[in-house]
């Protein structure tokens, strides 16, 4: 409700934007006539719940195509850059989190803890300037835009290029779309690896001084089974939280990485509507911004309660 409104208060008038200057005072009139912006806003946004519920979110004027033809075209390729985003963040961010902690106060510890808090000063799109000069362009290691080359044509079946290639059987195809996908990717996980790190060494150093982590070092127990076993699984669940977090906050935050690497997804969609005023198309990139974030937020609080017995049993005793 609030993008709808604020969408149609800010100045500039989305039928001149759309139609250009050149366009005649009727020729204006009547794109507004067929967009209700002739109604008042609750008319206006009664016509637009009632299109919702019919899974219609009216045509955009940036593309000519209805938005949920946009959002099935774009959304894919937002989806596969977060989710590798995100497998990044817990297979690299994890892991220095419990090095850190299982080495606190050494070399190893003081270096994790730098390393992190770069990656978390620094937004993602400056990480993306860096990496792309260090990696595409003074060594010339990966591509430095789109998802695949050009020279190869793939059929588009679930619009994943990576699942896409497998499914078509091309080895040599899905390595090419692996290998584009690395740089934006790590670029817009480093905030949250770092935080991911930083958390779960807070989080396992607090750990380390309980009393069962005493008994088990008391009883001789290997060190390594002690940080992975006794001390990780009870920090993970601040950290699982903000992984969630991170992870949804991601599908808002990729748009400058989109634009920086050339990345036809969602993000960069909803800010090329933006500039335009395209309202359909505005309210309905942050509609399935916002359903994937309640989404992703819902499984985490069911990870939680899979991960830590307490709120299991105590959700059964209710």
């Amino acid at each position: 409700m609030l993008i709808f409104a604020i969408a149609r208060v800010i100045p500039g008038d989305p039928a001149r934007i759309a139609l250009g200057p050149n366009a005649s005072a009727d020729q204006v009139a009547a794109l507004r006539e067929r967009l209700n912006l002739d109604q008042p806003i609750v008319v206006q946004y009664g016509r637009f719940v009632a299109d919702l519920l019919r899974g219609d979110l009216g045509v955009s004027l940036y593309t000519n195509r209805p938005v949920t033809t946009d959002i099935a075209q774009f959304l894919p390729a937002t989806l596969e850059l977060v989710l590798v985003s995100g497998v990044m963040m817990v297979v690299i961010g994890l892991p220095l989190g419990i090095l850190s902690a299982r080495y606190r106060n050494s070399w190893i510890d003081n270096l994790v803890r730098l390393v992190t808090l770069l990656g978390v000063s620094a937004p993602a799109f400056v990480w993306a300037v860096i990496l792309m000069l260090a990696f595409a362009y003074f060594l010339p290691l990966f591509p430095i835009a789109g998802r695949i080359s050009d020279t190869m044509t793939i059929r588009t079946v679930t619009g994943f290029l990576m699942i896409d290639t497998l499914l078509a059987g091309d080895l040599r195809a899905f390595s090419n779309a692996a290998w584009h996908i690395v740089l934006p990717a790590f670029a817009l996980a480093l905030s949250g690896i770092g935080q991911a790190a930083r958390l779960t060494r807070s989080n396992m150093v607090e750990t380390y001084d309980k009393p069962y982590i005493e008994m088990a070092q008391s009883y001789g127990f290997p060190e390594r089974r002690i940080a992975g076993r006794y001390a990780f699984r009870p920090s993970m669940i601040p950290s699982l939280t903000i992984i969630g977090l991170d992870f949804a906050a991601m599908l808002g935050n990729a748009f400058l990485v989109e634009a920086v690497f050339a990345w036809p997804g969602l993000s960069r969609y909803g800010v090329a509507v933006i500039l335009r005023k395209d309202l359909n198309a505005i309210v309905g990139t942050v509609l399935i911004i916002s359903a994937m974030f309640l989404i992703v937020n819902v499984i985490v609080d069911l990870l939680i309660a899979f991960i830590n017995p307490r709120i299991r049993y105590s959700q059964r005793a209710s």
